[in-house]
């Protein structure tokens, strides 16, 4: 892709609107715009920055009609606005830097230690239970070395982590497309968490991302289950709908994941190829609805 998340993100208007964050508490039985209720096993969210030529509020009202508990992938901007319409945004952003600039560099660790120091308090307050972060792009670097780095970087993170009950989650993504990416592997990212030691420092597996560098997704589900903090969707080839289209079989890979025990999120985040966007969100939710 050609375009960056937060680019996309920066498009969108966000509506200035003060509210308290709200607990979220609609664990099962949502219930979308006909009436029909989803099964309540898989708590489904979606990010925003795939429908970014949607107005926020107008997407948020969307998603609600639908059934669907988060919008993500949000800056602290339009957390307010998220949660005065009765959702939660599971995943928000707490530094303006983005893939390539991580943990795993020791001069990176200052302002990012800095900047998450500060959002951690405004997430719980808001209700924003994760927040994203990245190892960064490899440049030469070992694969030990950048897990040390990350380690360390992270460790001093988790007292106020901690404290407030907000998880830092690290992404997973193939390095082809974030072309050299480091936590491009499922066990290199279970390496740091146990090199973290903290329930409040997690992973976001990404299914699209890691069937391109790994595959074997169910299993590699179940194995790491207890390391899995967030889930993101993404048809293969071509980041679209998760169908018939694609080599994945989503309704099988959500049973999986059901039957490990998560309850965190499942975040639909492919692209949508259909013109009518909506329609496509709605379909999706309801083949991952097991």
């Amino acid at each position: 892709m050609n375009m960056t998340r937060r680019n996309m993100i920066g498009k969108v208007a966000g509506a200035a609107v003060i509210a308290a964050g709200v607990p979220f508490t609609r664990l099962a039985g949502s219930t979308d715009d006909r009436g029909n209720k989803l099964k309540g096993n898989i708590h489904h969210s979606v990010s925003q920055w795939c429908y970014n030529d949607i107005p926020l509020e107008d997407f948020v009202k969307a998603c609600r009609d639908m059934g669907i508990e988060s919008v993500e992938l949000l800056e602290e901007k339009d957390w307010a606005l998220v949660n005065s319409l009765g959702l939660k945004c599971a995943v928000g952003y707490a530094t303006d830097w983005g893939i390539p600039k991580g943990f795993n560099r020791i001069a990176n660790h200052e302002k990012l230690i800095a900047d998450f120091e500060a959002k951690i308090p405004k997430a719980a307050a808001a209700g924003v239970p994760n927040l994203i972060c990245f190892s960064g792009n490899r440049e030469g670097q070992d694969d030990n070395d950048g897990l040390l780095n990350c380690a360390a970087g992270i460790r001093m993170l988790m007292p106020t982590a901690e404290k407030y009950g907000v998880t830092i989650i690290m992404e997973l993504l193939n390095s082809y497309g974030h072309k050299d990416y480091q936590c491009d592997r499922t066990s290199w990212g279970a390496a740091l968490c146990e090199m973290v030691g903290s329930e409040n420092f997690r992973l976001l597996y990404d299914i699209y991302h890691m069937q391109i560098m790994e595959g074997n997704i169910i299993e590699t589900i179940t194995k790491y289950s207890g390391y899995i903090g967030h889930i993101h969707t993404g048809g293969v080839p071509g980041r679209h709908e998760l169908d018939e289209t694609q080599e994945l079989y989503y309704p099988a890979i959500m049973k999986a994941i059901v039957k490990t025990g998560y309850k965190g999120f499942v975040g639909q985040e492919f692209v949508p190829s259909q013109n009518d966007k909506l329609a496509s969100l709605k379909k999706c939710i309801q083949i991952c609805d097991v």
